[in-house]
């Protein structure tokens, strides 16, 4: 059974249509089938939530502050 669908009518810029020509015979599909994925993705961004802001430090520790500088690592570690 075909799924309902409506057909319109979309001005696309020439060389930006060359390009969708291109893209799609380099990928097999169709230009239809890469509109409708464009589409598709608008559509579903708008729908995933924001990811949220980190904020840092990730874990917070009630041990001592420890005031290390690189030259304090150097001192301990080996480095090639």
């Amino acid at each position: 059974m075909k799924q309902d669908s409506i057909r319109t009518t979309v001005d696309i810029p020439a060389p930006l249509y060359r390009q969708l020509k291109e893209q799609a015979a380099a990928r097999g599909r169709s230009v239809r089938e890469l509109v409708l994925a464009g589409v598709r993705s608008v559509l579903l961004r708008g729908q995933r939530p924001r990811p949220k802001r980190v904020r840092f430090p990730l874990i917070v520790s009630e041990g001592p502050k420890v005031d290390l500088t690189n030259e304090r690592i150097y001192e301990h570690v080996e480095f090639p």
